[in-house]
C-alpha cells in the first residue's frame, strides 16, 4: 500500500470541494479579465462572471460528457479542435441565458473556451491533482457494477519500459532524488532492483521483440541490410516493423488474451494497441475486429479540452526548455555535444510530452477496463539522452517527469477493478561518447567506401566536422611498421593472396539502397556498423574480402575508433579480429590479446549467436570502448548511444515486486521474456493459445 501522504493525491472530501471553489473563483476572475481584453465579449454587471462561471462548470460536468459521447471521433481526433468548437458553442448558448452578457460570435466563444480550459489545467497543476481522476473514479464504479469480482481475477501486470535507462543510471537516480517514486518502492521493500544483460544488438527493436514474443532471431540492429532482398530493414518503419512481427509472432505473445500495447514497436499479440509501430491500421489488418479502432486512445484523451491545453502548453514549454539547454551547452562548450536545432525541439516535445500523456491516459483506461497485461514504452529519456548525454541536467529532468507519471499510474491503479503489479524495466542502457564522425573526421560509411575504392565527394568534403590532426590522418596513414600485429599479419596475408587484377562486377540493377562503394553496402545502428558485399550471394568469407579488398580489414582493425570485428573464415569459421589479437568462436581459441576483453563475460556467446543469423552481414564492426573513461564513439551522430557492446549500453534494469520469484541472471531479451512469462504463470494468468489451435480444438 502507498504511504498515507499519497492518499491525498486522489480527489476526495474537502480537497475536492476546495478545488471546486478555487476553480470557480479563478474562472470568474478570468471572465472579468476577458471582458476588459476582448471587445466582442462583455459582462457589464459584477455578478455576471460568477453566474456564468457556475453555468460553465455545470456544462463541463454534466452536459459536456453527454455531448462527447455522441460526437464523431474523427472530429475530436483532429488535435481536439472539435472539442473547443463544441465548448465554444456551449458558451455561446450560455450567453443567451445570462441577462446582458454579450458574446459576438463563435470565434470569440472559442477563445473564451480555450482560456477557461487553460485556467482549469493551471489549477490542477498547482494543486498536483489529476484532472481526470474524477472521471477515473466514476469509471471504476461503473466497472465494478458491471464486471466480475476482482478477487476472481489474477493480478494484472503493468510492464512499464523507460527506454534507454541503464542500470547504473537508475541506481544514481534513486540515490540522487531523480527517481523518487522508484526510490520509495525500494525503501519500502515493495520492489527489488536488478540488472539484465542485453544482446549484442542492444537496441529497442531486438529487445522488445524478444521480450514480447520470446524471439529476436535475425534482428541485427535497429536497421540492417538483407542481401537477398536488397533492402534495408528499419524497426522504425511501419512496413518493416509489421514484417518483423510477422516473422516472430506465434500468437503466444506476452500481451495475448486481452492485453494492451502502448507506444512501442510491436504488439506482442495484444488485442488493444495505440502508438505502436507494427500496428499502424493502414498496414496491419485487424484480427477478427478485436483491435481498437484507429485513434480510439486519441479520442478518449483529446475529448477533454483541458487535456489539450495542458498537453500542448507543456509541449511548448518543453520546446523552450530544449532551446535553452542547447544554448547553455554551446556557451559552456560542453563536450561531447552535437547540433540540436532544426526540427528536434518539436520532435522532442512530441516524445517527452505529447506521446507520454497519450500513453498514460491509455494505460489508465486499460487498468479501469481490467486488462490483464499492459506494456508501455516511455521513449522520452532515450530521445533526449541521444542528443544531450545520459546524465546531463535536461536528460535527468525528463527522467523526473517520467517518474512522476509512474507515480500517477500507481495511484490510478487503486481505482481499477483488479489488483495490478507494476514492473519497471529498460530495453537497454546508453554509452556516452564523442561521435565517430566528429572524432575522426569521416563517417564509418565514408571510411569503408574509401577503402573499397569508392569515389569521394566531388568537393573533397567529408561527412562530419573536421577535427584535429591527431585523429584521422595519424590513425589511418600508418606504415606497415607502425601498425598493430593483427593489421601487419592481415596485410601480409592479403599481399600473398591478392590477384594482380582484382575484378569487381558492376552492379547489374538499380537499387534504392545507397552504396558506400560499388557493390558495398554499409548500414549503421548505434555502436555497430554492418558491411555487406552485394555482388556475392550469401555470406562472403574473409578470404574473398582479403582478395578483393586487401587494405580493408587491416585498416579497419587498426583504426582507433573500432574495437573489434566479426568475420567468417572458410577454414576457421567465425572469428573476431581486434588490434592486438584474434578470437576463434568455433573453439574459443585466442591468439594474442583477446579482442573481447572489456566487453563483458557474455560477449563471445552473444557474437556467436549473431553469427548464426540468416542475414548476418559479411563484416560486423563494434566501436571501441574505453573502460577507463567509460566512453565509446558511436557510428551515428549521437552523444549517448547504444546498439552494440561496451559500457552501460549492455546493462538494462529490471525492478519487480518483491513477492515475485527472483529472476536470477538474465542474458538476452529472450530470457527476459521467459522470466516475465514465469511471473504471469506464478500470478495465475492462463497461457495464450493461438487462434489456429483454438479453431482446431473447437472443430474436434
Amino acid at each position: 500500500m502507498p504511504e498515507p501522504s499519497d492518499r491525498g493525491r486522489l480527489l476526495r472530501g474537502g480537497r475536492a470541494l476546495a478545488r471546486l471553489l478555487l476553480v470557480w473563483a479563478l474562472v470568474a476572475v478570468s471572465l472579468r479579465l476577458l471582458d476588459l481584453w476582448l471587445t466582442e465579449f462583455a459582462m457589464p454587471l459584477w455578478w455576471q462572471p460568477i453566474v456564468f462561471a457556475a453555468m460553465l462548470g455545470l456544462l463541463s460536468a454534466v452536459v459536456w460528457p453527454l455531448i462527447m459521447r455522441f460526437a464523431p471521433p474523427g472530429a475530436v481526433l483532429f488535435l481536439g479542435l472539435f472539442s473547443f468548437l463544441l465548448l465554444g458553442a456551449g458558451i455561446l448558448g450560455i450567453s443567451f441565458a445570462v441577462p446582458l452578457v454579450y458574446v459576438a460570435n463563435l470565434r470569440t466563444a472559442v477563445v473564451v473556451a480555450v482560456v477557461m480550459a487553460g485556467v482549469a489545467g493551471l489549477v490542477s497543476s498547482m494543486l498536483a491533482i489529476d484532472e481526470d481522476e474524477v472521471f477515473f473514479r466514476r469509471a471504476a464504479r461503473r466497472a465494478r457494477r458491471g464486471g466480475s469480482d476482482p478477487c476472481d481475477d489474477p493480478p494484472g501486470v503493468l510492464l512499464l519500459q523507460i527506454d534507454g535507462l541503464g542500470y547504473d543510471t537508475v541506481r544514481r537516480g534513486v540515490r540522487d532524488g531523480n527517481l523518487p517514486t522508484l526510490a520509495r518502492w525500494l525503501s519500502q521493500d515493495s520492489h527489488l532492483l536488478t540488472d539484465w544483460h542485453c544482446d549484442w544488438s542492444s537496441q529497442t527493436g531486438a529487445t522488445v521483440c524478444g521480450l514480447l514474443h520470446g524471439s529476436n532471431d535475425d534482428i541485427l540492429g535497429f536497421r540492417w541490410y538483407e542481401k537477398d532482398r536488397d533492402h534495408v530493414m528499419a524497426c522504425a518503419n511501419p512496413v518493416d516493423a509489421a514484417e518483423i512481427e510477422r516473422r516472430h509472432s506465434d500468437g503466444r505473445g506476452l500481451l495475448a488474451n486481452g492485453g494492451a500495447a502502448r507506444g512501442g514497436l510491436f504488439t506482442g499479440d495484444a488485442d488493444h494497441t495505440s502508438l505502436t509501430m507494427s500496428a499502424v491500421p493502414i498496414l496491419t489488418r485487424s484480427r477478427r475486429g478485436r483491435r481498437d479502432p484507429a485513434g480510439a486512445g486519441y479520442y478518449a484523451y483529446f475529448a477533454n479540452p483541458i487535456n489539450v491545453v495542458r498537453t500542448f502548453g507543456s509541449a511548448l514549454v518543453d520546446v523552450l526548455r530544449e532551446i535553452s539547454a542547447s544554448t547553455r551547452q554551446h556557451r559552456a562548450r560542453v563536450r561531447p555535444r552535437i547540433k540540436r536545432g532544426g526540427f528536434f525541439p518539436f520532435a522532442r516535445a512530441g516524445t517527452t510530452v505529447i506521446a507520454r500523456d497519450l500513453m498514460v491516459s491509455a494505460i489508465i483506461g486499460d487498468m479501469l477496463a481490467g486488462r490483464p497485461v499492459v506494456y508501455a514504452d516511455f521513449l522520452g529519456y532515450d530521445e533526449v539522452a541521444h542528443r544531450t548525454g545520459i546524465e546531463r541536467f535536461d536528460a535527468l529532468a525528463v527522467l523526473r517527469s517520467i517518474d512522476q507519471q509512474i507515480g500517477r499510474l500507481q495511484r490510478a491503479a487503486r481505482l481499477a477493478p483488479r489488483r495490478y503489479r507494476l514492473v519497471m524495466l529498460s530495453d537497454h542502457g546508453v554509452t556516452q561518447g564523442w561521435a565517430f564522425t566528429h572524432r575522426f573526421g569521416e563517417s564509418i560509411e565514408q571510411l569503408v567506401g574509401r577503402l573499397c575504392g569508392g569515389t569521394p565527394p566531388a568537393d573533397g568534403s567529408r561527412g562530419g566536422q573536421q577535427t584535429g590532426g591527431w585523429q584521422l590522418g595519424a590513425a589511418l596513414a600508418e606504415a606497415a611498421t607502425g601498425a598493430g600485429p593483427i593489421a601487419r599479419a592481415l596485410r601480409a596475408r592479403a599481399g600473398k593472396q591478392a590477384a594482380k587484377d582484382r575484378h569487381r562486377t558492376e552492379e547489374g540493377r538499380p537499387s534504392a539502397v545507397t552504396r558506400a562503394a560499388p557493390g558495398v553496402v554499409v548500414v549503421v545502428s548505434g555502436h555497430v556498423a554492418m558491411v555487406s558485399f552485394t555482388e556475392h550471394e550469401g555470406r562472403v568469407g574473409m578470404e574473398t574480402i582479403e582478395r578483393e579488398f586487401p587494405d580493408l580489414l587491416p585498416s579497419l582493425v587498426d583504426h582507433p575508433g573500432i574495437g573489434f570485428m566479426l568475420v567468417r573464415s572458410a577454414r576457421s569459421g567465425p572469428i573476431v579480429l581486434g588490434r592486438d589479437g584474434v578470437r576463434g568462436l568455433r573453439d574459443d581459441t585466442v591468439s594474442g590479446r583477446d579482442p573481447l576483453s572489456g566487453y563483458g563475460p557474455h560477449a563471445a556467446d552473444l557474437i556467436r549467436r549473431t553469427d548464426g543469423f540468416a542475414h548476418c552481414p559479411d563484416i560486423v564492426i563494434n566501436s571501441r570502448y574505453h573502460p577507463a573513461t567509460d566512453d565509446a564513439s558511436p557510428f551515428e551522430i549521437h552523444v549517448g548511444s547504444h546498439g552494440g557492446l561496451g559500457g552501460g549500453q549492455s546493462r538494462g534494469f529490471l525492478m519487480y515486486p518483491a513477492d515475485l520469484p527472483a529472476p536470477g541472471e538474465i542474458v538476452g531479451a529472450e530470457q527476459l521474456h521467459r522470466v516475465v512469462r514465469g511471473w504471469l504463470d506464478h500470478l495465475g494468468h492462463r497461457q495464450p493459445v493461438p487462434e489456429k489451435e483454438t479453431e482446431l480444438v473447437a472443430e474436434t
